[in-house]
């Protein structure tokens, strides 16, 4: 199993076989690979690594809700050591769940983690509603989810914190990046770095339009910081393990060359006066990037991560005054519509450029047609047409997810022809 997939991750990264099927959402069936003495991964949805010595065992990360019971399993089938330690490398729920079912075994497990994921924690339980629809309409789920309890960390560090694992010490490392609550952890005598989600097999989670702050700057350099160590095995929060350090060196510095582009490319236009809108159509991943295959943007896009870096640095305001104090966009809908001679000569525009072939314009006059008049069946027609076609169009999940929900929400209803 090690040798496999160890090979595997060497395929995908020589470009000898097709990233695609092995990307950072693709759901592993929470097997466990041993890699070394006492070294365990378990790919799953959120992956799990599992170090033994002695009588001690740790966990980075627990998996989430829907394979905690698979983490378990996979974990007490290679070792019955009881769970002394787990370490969240952040606090997303894909990361944190699987410890209640260890300590349902008896065991009096120690949850560590950056002092900020209790304060995520804290958010999700304000924001729970509006989380569970982010992930119905991101994932396309067939109905709102998201957990609405968490095990909290019984203890917290703010920089640096090495934590006893038998005899072997474990490093704990905070760095901001995907998330301002994230670790990296480094078990110097193994030679082995877990990065959580600081590296995930795809263009770096910098962008995500429905999700909290991202922060480019210091991700960037937590990926330096993290090659500079010169490990021998790497352990990401999604995808396959990757081996050697002249190849971990490779994808940790390209990803965060891929960051620090876009964030350089970004600020220039800024500084220069530059709108919003300049930026996310000027800004591109440097051309030598652009097909390595561990930075493709199967997850994120990073025309998102632009969006990203404007409001980190420069607010809300986009640049277009309209947009500052914005009409309704029903009223704003309703005006076109009436100045174009109705929501149908919109909406028939819209399938016309998209077969040509425009799906950006196609999608403003089709979102257009249904503000409008949402019961107008060629705005419906128009809406889900259109938006199949982006779908069909997009690389990234989360592009695809909006995309699909908005065509899902146009729906034909009784009587439509």
């Amino acid at each position: 199993m090690t040798t496999d997939v160890l090979a595997l991750s060497e395929r995908l990264l020589s470009g000898v076989e097709d990233p695609a099927a092995h990307t950072a959402l693709v759901v592993g069936d929470s097997s466990l690979s041993e890699l070394d003495d006492g070294l365990a991964f378990v790919r799953s949805l959120g992956n799990v690594t599992a170090l033994a010595d002695g009588d001690d065992l740790l966990l980075v990360d627990a998996g989430g809700p829907v394979h905690a019971v698979g983490v378990h399993a996979a974990v007490r089938g290679w070792t019955r050591t009881p769970l002394r330690t787990a370490v969240y490398t952040h606090g997303h729920v894909d990361h944190i769940a699987a410890v209640p079912l260890f300590e349902a075994d008896g065991d009096r497990v120690h949850v560590v983690a950056h002092a900020r994921v209790p304060d995520r924690f804290d958010r999700y339980q304000l924001t729970n509603g509006y989380n569970a629809r982010i992930n119905q309409r991101q994932f396309q789920l067939a109905t709102p989810i998201f957990p609405t309890t968490f095990r909290r960390p019984d203890q917290t560090y703010e920089d640096r914190l090495t934590v006893e694992v038998g005899s072997l010490a474990v490093e704990l490392h905070h760095d901001r990046g995907e998330t301002d609550d994230h670790t990296w952890v480094w078990i110097p005598d193994r030679s082995v770095l877990c990065t959580g989600d600081l590296f995930i097999w795809a263009g770096p989670n910098c962008g995500n339009p429905q999700k909290a702050q991202r922060y480019p700057a210091e991700w960037a350099a937590a990926l330096r910081a993290m090659a500079d160590l010169n490990a021998e095995l790497m352990l990401p929060g999604h995808g396959l393990p990757i081996a050697g350090r002249d190849r971990i060196r490779q994808v940790l510095t390209t990803s965060a060359e891929w960051l620090e582009s876009l964030l350089a490319q970004t600020l220039d236009l800024m500084n220069a006066g530059a709108t919003l809108d300049d930026c996310v159509h000027t800004v591109a991943v440097p051309d030598h990037l652009v097909a390595l295959p561990w930075l493709q943007p199967s997850y994120d896009d990073p025309e998102f991560v632009v969006h990203n870096i404007w409001r980190l640095y420069g607010g809300w305001y986009d640049g277009d005054p309209s947009t500052l104090k914005p009409a309704r966009r029903h009223d704003l809908a309703a005006e076109l519509a009436r100045l174009a001679g109705g929501t149908g000569v919109l909406a028939a525009r819209a399938l016309e450029l998209a077969d040509d072939g425009d799906l950006r314009t196609a999608g403003h006059l089709a979102e257009l047609a249904w503000q409008a008049d949402p019961d107008d069946p060629a705005a419906r027609d128009a809406r889900r047409t259109v938006n199949r076609a982006r779908v069909a169009a997009e690389s990234s999940v989360m592009a695809r997810g909006v995309f699909a929900w908005a065509a899902r929400e146009a729906a034909p209803r009784e009587g439509d022809r």
